[in-house]
């Protein structure tokens, strides 16, 4: 079975990388098709589209993923998951694709959220050999407002470097330990995209 992602990103985005992983560990065996999309205003506005083409092209489901966080259609705005969310629906149905097996994830606040839900994982990225570094565990990741600004304030105290979403985050979920799945369903957002990975529609 082949599943189709929809991303904001960009071709090599960490979102990207990251989901394909983590679905690459879930539903071994699978493959996956992904699109990117560069930015949420775009996603919103053609993700639609590109998923009904997925599916003609063989994609037995397609989930869309995208930030919270980035701001739409209004940068100074706050963003509202209902508004997106009903947007991309109402996109939907007019490509005639309303009961079709599509789903919509929405992270919030940004994937790093995901991250930051297994501590331990990232303090063992964070640590050298003479220096062992602790993460705090965060009980409810997503309700983090800037989770991304506290993954880059651990790089800086710990490594004394800039995190590097494209390139830090796929290291980090490889590194061990291995992954831990009830500390990353701590993120309300990951638990959704790992029901929407395995649905099955009737």
């Amino acid at each position: 079975m082949s599943i189709g992602f929809i991303f904001e990103c960009g071709p090599q985005g960490a979102d990207k990388q990251v989901c394909e992983y983590l679905a690459s560990q879930l539903q071994p065996g699978e493959k996956f098709v992904s699109r990117t999309m560069d930015n949420k205003l775009k996603l919103l506005n053609g993700a639609a589209g590109v998923a009904r083409k997925l599916l003609n092209e063989g994609c037995q489901k397609v989930l869309i993923v995208w930030d919270l966080r980035p701001a739409w259609p209004d940068k100074k705005g706050k963003p509202c998951r209902a508004q997106e969310r009903q947007a991309l629906l109402d996109a939907l149905v007019k490509e005639g694709l309303q009961g079709a097996p599509v789903y919509l994830v929405c992270v919030e606040q940004e994937f790093e959220s995901w991250l930051m839900a297994d501590e331990a994982k990232l303090s063992a990225f964070l640590s050298t050999p003479t220096h062992e570094y602790k993460v705090p565990r965060i009980r409810r990741p997503d309700r983090e407002k800037n989770p991304k600004s506290m993954v880059m304030k651990h790089f800086q105290m710990a490594l004394g470097k800039k995190y590097e979403d494209r390139v830090h985050a796929i290291k980090v979920m490889r590194t061990n330990p291995p992954l831990n799945w009830a500390k990353l369903r701590r993120s309300e957002s990951f638990a959704r995209f790992e029901a929407k990975l395995a649905a099955v529609q009737p």
